[in-house]
C-alpha cells in the first residue's frame, strides 16, 4: 500500500490517507479480504499520528469500506461481504431445495415448478414497477438528481419534490401528495417531512446522502488565498456546502455565493472568481459561459448505498402487504 502525505496541502491529513485507501481498493492494489496494515505500523510509515490512522480506520469503517475484527486486525469489507453472501446464496438454494422437493411430492413436474417460480418473480417485479414513490429534498436539483439516481438504482417510479412545495401545498401538489402512500427523503428531512405531511398511512424512510469526498479533496488541494464562486440555484445549497466544507475542515475558505440567473450578474461573478464551484442543477449552464476560462468543479453529493437498500427492502415489505 503506497500512501504519500503531501504536509504542504491544506487537505486535512485523515481525508488524504482515506482518499488513498479507497483509491488502493478501487485500482486492486488492496484486494478483497487483504489485511491492512496495524494503526502504528501505518502511523510509523507515515511519521504521523496513531489517532489520525485511528479516526480514518474508524471513518471507513462506518462507511463500510474496513471491516475490523478483534485480535486479527483491519480487512478491506468486501471479504465480509462475500462471506455474508456466500451464506446467504447457500440458505436461499437449501428453500429451494425444500420447494422444489415439495412440489414434486404434490406432482409437480420441474417444468411447472419453473414457471410458478417465473411467474413469481414477475409478480415481484410488478409490485416494485407499480410502487409510485416521492422523493422529498430541500431544493429543486437535488431533488431530481436523487430521484434519478434511486430510480436507476431501484427501478421505482419517483417522483422529486421539494420541501418548499410541501409547505406551499398547491392544488397539484396536494393531489400528487395524494396518490402517493410512500415518500423518501433524506435523514436530515425525516421529522420535519412528517410534520409537514401529517399522515400516518404515509410511510416516510430516511436515506443517507453525503459530498462527494473527491469533491472535498479537489477543493482543498488550491491555495488558501483562492477565491471561489459558488453557484446554484437555491440559498439552503449554499449552506450544505458550507457546512460539509467545515465539517471536512475547510474552515477559513474564502467562499461567495450567487443563486442570480442574469447572464451579466453571472458573468460578473465568475470574472471576480478563481474557482467556480457549481451545483449539479446549473452545471452545463456555467459551464457553456465559463469555457475553459477557469476551473470549474462540480459539488457533488451521493446516496449512501447501503440506506438504499435497506429502504428498498422497506418498500418492498410495505408493497407486499397491500397486494
Amino acid at each position: 500500500m503506497d500512501i504519500k502525505i503531501d504536509r504542504k496541502s491544506r487537505v486535512p491529513i485523515y481525508m488524504q490517507v482515506k482518499k488513498q485507501i479507497v483509491d488502493e481498493i478501487k485500482n486492486e492494489n488492496l484486494k478483497i479480504g487483504e489485511k491492512l496494515p496495524t494503526e502504528r505500523e501505518l502511523a510509523q510509515k507515515l511519521k504521523i499520528s496513531r489517532n489520525t490512522i485511528s479516526n480514518t480506520y474508524n471513518l471507513l469503517e462506518q462507511e463500510g469500506v474496513l471491516v475490523s475484527y478483534q485480535g486479527r486486525g483491519t480487512f478491506v469489507s468486501e471479504e465480509e461481504k462475500t462471506w455474508k453472501h456466500q451464506t446467504i446464496k447457500d440458505k436461499i438454494l437449501k428453500i429451494i431445495d425444500l420447494a422444489l422437493d415439495q412440489a414434486l411430492e404434490i406432482g409437480l413436474n420441474t417444468e411447472e415448478f419453473l414457471m410458478l417460480v417465473q411467474e413469481r418473480v414477475k409478480e415481484k417485479e410488478a409490485i416494485i414497477k407499480n410502487a409510485n414513490v416521492l422523493f422529498i429534498e430541500c431544493n429543486t436539483e437535488q431533488a431530481r438528481v436523487f430521484a434519478e439516481e434511486l430510480s436507476s438504482i431501484t427501478k421505482l417510479n419517483l417522483i422529486p419534490l421539494t420541501i418548499s412545495e410541501v409547505i406551499n401545498m398547491s392544488e397539484k401538489v396536494k393531489e400528487i401528495i395524494d396518490k402517493h402512500g410512500i415518500i423518501i427523503t433524506p435523514f436530515s428531512h425525516v421529522n420535519e417531512v412528517k410534520d409537514l405531511i401529517d399522515d400516518n398511512e404515509k410511510e416516510i424512510f430516511g436515506v443517507a446522502v453525503n459530498p462527494s469526498l473527491k469533491t472535498i479533496v479537489k477543493i482543498a488541494k488550491y491555495p488558501k488565498e483562492t477565491k471561489y464562486g459558488l453557484i446554484s440555484l437555491s440559498n439552503k445549497f449554499c449552506l450544505q456546502v458550507d457546512y460539509a466544507l467545515k465539517s471536512a475542515g475547510l474552515k477559513e475558505i474564502n467562499i461567495k455565493n450567487l443563486t442570480s440567473t442574469n447572464k451579466k450578474d453571472l458573468l460578473d461573478f465568475i470574472e471576480a472568481s478563481d474557482v467556480i464551484l457549481v451545483s449539479p442543477g446549473r452545471d452545463d449552464e456555467i459551464k457553456k459561459l465559463v469555457g475553459d476560462k477557469k476551473d470549474i468543479i462540480r459539488f457533488d453529493y451521493t446516496l449512501d448505498q447501503n440506506s438504499v437498500k435497506v429502504v428498498m427492502t422497506k418498500i418492498i415489505e410495505v408493497m407486499e402487504e397491500k397486494y
